[in-house]
């Protein structure tokens, strides 16, 4: 059966693993972004307005949840209502551990590991791509969801955060379907194309890599997914600033996160290669069906 490919929350080039390192993990966070002209205030819904243009907001830190919700209490009903409860017991150890690191606030937050396992079931995918690793937690929800005999190409720039998080998957007892590469992505998945038996090869891929080149990312994973499967990219929303005007007050890296991510909508939005739909889960994603 064709591979899955999954590309989820770490940047995978050198470059944007030294932007992630060097951004404080103090930084203000921003959950709804849909008026940033201003000094930052909470509102009554427990979001945050923007009122000055004199004050910079960064977009995520480790300081509030990564979810588009305006109501804290409303991410928190949703999270304990359907998404705890159901917790496997590795992905929660899993989840712990990232929350104490400091740059925990790249990991896919559990809804969406359950969002993935879902979508990874419903399309019977069984071997995969992840491109952006961190500690593993999307690497160990795919194997997780995957059969036995099942595989997921984890690819991240560096095996730093990951080591972090191998003992839980070896725990979990689905090390043997992870098979971890080193490097760059891009590299990496052309070495994949060299090899024509690669072409079409692969049911499913979630992305959450470098965003600058999610675009060229996009044009690989078209050649590896197979006709009818999935491509998924995460932080498709980036906090909500996509909707915000060019002129907008942000830190410099989400700017730039910001306009990468705004014109690869557009080209999600005008590929016929692809049946698209943007979902406001997270930080957003976006599921890309390859048609042809």
């Amino acid at each position: 059966m064709p591979l899955l490919v999954t590309l989820l929350p770490v940047y995978c080039t050198a470059h944007s693993r030294r932007l992630k390192r060097t951004t404080p993990a103090s930084r203000v966070s921003s959950t709804a972004m849909a008026a940033a002209n201003g000094d930052a205030s909470h509102g009554a819904n427990g979001g945050i307005q923007i009122q000055s243009k004199e004050m910079k907001t960064a977009i995520h830190s480790n300081d509030s949840p990564k979810t588009l919700l305006k109501s804290e209490s409303l991410h928190e009903y949703m999270l304990n209502t359907m998404v705890y409860p159901r917790e496997n017991e590795f992905m929660r150890e899993l989840r712990l551990i990232t929350s104490e690191h400091t740059y925990g606030f790249m990991s896919s937050p559990p809804e969406e590991g359950q969002l993935l396992s879902l979508l990874l079931k419903l399309t019977g995918a069984k071997n995969t791509i992840e491109v952006g690793v961190f500690t593993g937690c999307s690497v160990l929800a795919t194997a997780l969801a995957i059969p036995d005999d099942g595989k997921v190409v984890a690819i991240d720039v560096s095996r730093e955060y990951f080591d972090l998080g191998l003992p839980v998957i070896k725990k979990a007892g689905v090390a043997h379907k992870v098979d971890f590469r080193e490097g760059a992505a891009m590299p990496i998945l052309d070495n994949l194309l060299a090899n024509e038996e690669n072409e079409g090869k692969f049911d499913f891929a979630f992305v959450d890599a470098d965003k600058g080149n999610y675009g060229e990312y996009h044009e690989r994973l078209l050649r590896l997914v197979r006709a009818g499967g999935v491509l998924a990219y995460d932080n498709t929303l980036w906090g909500g600033s996509v909707a915000l005007e060019d002129d907008s007050v942000l830190e410099e890296f989400d700017q730039d996160i910001r306009r990468s991510i705004v014109a690869f909508n557009a080209k999600i939005a005008g590929d016929p290669r692809v049946e698209a739909v943007q979902l406001p889960v997270s930080d957003g994603i976006t599921l890309c069906r390859r048609l042809v």
